[in-house]
C-alpha cells in the first residue's frame, strides 16, 4: 500500500476517534475508541513494513493491544498513562479483536480491488 494512503488511513482513525468522543456519551466512545486505538495501531504496522499481509498485520495490532491492556494489570508509570491507560477492563480486549479485524478485512478489500 502506497505510504501516503496509509498515512491518511491512519489520519482519519484519529479523526474518526475524536469524532465519536465529541458526538457520543456513555459506552460508545469508549469501546469504539479501543477498535479504533487497535487500527491505528495497524496502519503504524502497514506504514512501518507497507507489504505486509493484512492478517499478519491484525495479529500484530491486535495483540500490541492485549499485550498493552494485560501491562496496566501492573503499574504503568503515570506519564505514559495517557498514551496505555491504567486499568485493566477485560470487554477492551474483544474491542481490540474488532478493531483489528475491521482493518483486516479494509485492507484485504483494498488490496482485492487493486489487483
Amino acid at each position: 500500500m502506497p505510504r501516503l494512503l496509509v498515512l491518511c488511513a491512519a489520519a482519519l482513525t484519529v479523526a474518526a476517534g475524536l469524532g465519536v468522543r465529541a458526538l457520543f456519551d456513555g459506552l460508545v466512545p469508549k469501546y469504539a475508541g479501543d477498535a479504533l486505538y487497535t487500527v491505528l495501531i495497524y496502519t503504524l504496522v502497514i506504514l512501518v513494513r507497507p507489504r505486509l499481509r493484512p492478517w499478519v498485520a491484525a495479529v500484530s495490532s491486535a495483540g500490541a493491544s492485549w499485550l498493552i491492556e494485560f501491562a496496566q494489570l501492573w503499574t504503568i508509570p503515570a506519564v505514559l498513562r495517557p498514551l496505555l491507560g491504567s486499568t485493566f477492563n477485560p470487554p477492551d480486549l474483544f474491542w481490540y479483536a474488532t478493531g483489528a479485524a475491521a482493518a483486516w478485512t479494509a485492507h484485504t478489500l483494498w488490496l482485492r480491488r487493486t489487483a
